[in-house]
């Protein structure tokens, strides 16, 4: 598998005016799976790994801040899914936009990257397919931090009602309704502000860059077969729990408490099969990531170093 990095890309870092070294991020492609998958990264080679998987409409964008908090004790990996931000599906690929699928370009990607065990970080479709490669290989998944990354019913909340109507009869009269209410630019925004204490501080430029990716042509069709594919994910849940209960991965939930998608009770249910979870509610929406980056970098580095997931013991975790 070829990396298309050219030398321009290689990570460097910087210092900031208090004299402290700022691991920098760079950009990538690699193939995997017949795509090409971009992907940012940053910290030392051989540092453990933390493996960032984004949702909808977004990208690895949404990383920026998170990424250089990490990278100083770890090697941080954030690719962009098939569908979003930068990675490329050649169209005699034939991609099969499905949650499957997506799991499966993941993997491939790890793979390619050389990367057996990780950390991940799953945050809305990021979720199940995260959780779709930890039951496949349990082994590999160090911990889990969870931010605003489903796998219960109860964690559904109201704004889920189009897109489940949409599940029960997948008519082109629905389909249209989710293509003029959610896949729009206001309705971009609303994502990102809806539940935000002052929705002027959201950077503008998220919600306006994921707006600009969703108008490429066909997009919004993928878009669609994602929304109706979610099904299979809440279909998944018994097993997600099940994989919880057997593997007992540590695991962090980190939510932001005003989302009108994924509403706290999803975060409080990762105790009824992980009793030992740390749940840590943020009074924000559902980018929380947006607005508490310096916070959600925070509660992960100390979860990380409770568990023993540090540079100091990368010996024995690759062991």
């Amino acid at each position: 598998m070829k990396d298309a990095t050219s030398p321009a890309t290689k990570h460097v870092s910087s210092r900031n005016s208090a004299g402290f070294e700022m691991p920098l991020t760079s950009i990538h492609k690699v193939e995997a799976d017949g795509v090409q998958v971009f992907y940012r990264t940053a910290g030392e080679a051989n540092a453990p790994v933390i493996l960032l998987l984004h949702g909808f409409p977004t990208s690895s964008f949404m990383f920026r801040e998170l990424i250089p908090r990490l990278a100083t004790d770890y090697r941080v990996i954030a690719p962009d899914l098939p569908g979003f931000g930068f990675t490329e599906v050649p169209p005699e690929r034939k991609y099969l936009y499905t949650f499957d699928q997506l799991a499966a370009t993941i993997e491939a990607f790890t793979r390619a990257l050389k990367v057996d065990r990780y950390a991940i970080y799953v945050f809305d479709y990021g979720a199940p397919t995260g959780f779709r490669l930890a039951m496949a290989h349990p082994e590999r998944v160090m911990a889990i931090v969870s931010q605003n990354g489903n796998a219960y019913e109860e964690g559904l909340g109201e704004a889920w009602g189009p897109i489940r109507k949409y599940w029960a009869a997948p008519t082109a009269e629905n389909r249209a309704i989710l293509r003029q209410s959610i896949l729009t630019a206001g309705g971009t925004r609303w994502q990102y502000t809806e539940g935000v204490a002052s929705p002027e501080s959201v950077p503008p430029e998220s919600y306006t860059l994921d707006t600009a990716l969703l108008e490429r042509p066909g997009n919004k069709e993928i878009q669609l077969d994602l929304f109706l594919d979610y099904a299979s994910n809440v279909s998944l849940y018994p097993r997600f729990q099940e994989y919880f209960r057997k593997a007992k991965p540590p695991l962090l939930a980190i939510w932001g408490k005003n989302d009108p998608f994924f509403i706290p009770a999803g975060a409080n249910a990762f105790r009824k099969d992980l009793p030992g979870a740390t749940v840590q509610f943020l009074d924000t929406g559902h980018f929380a990531i947006e607005t508490h980056a310096a916070e959600i970098a925070a509660a992960m580095i100390d979860f990380l170093n409770a568990n023993g997931i540090t540079q100091e013991n990368r010996e024995s975790m690759a062991s």
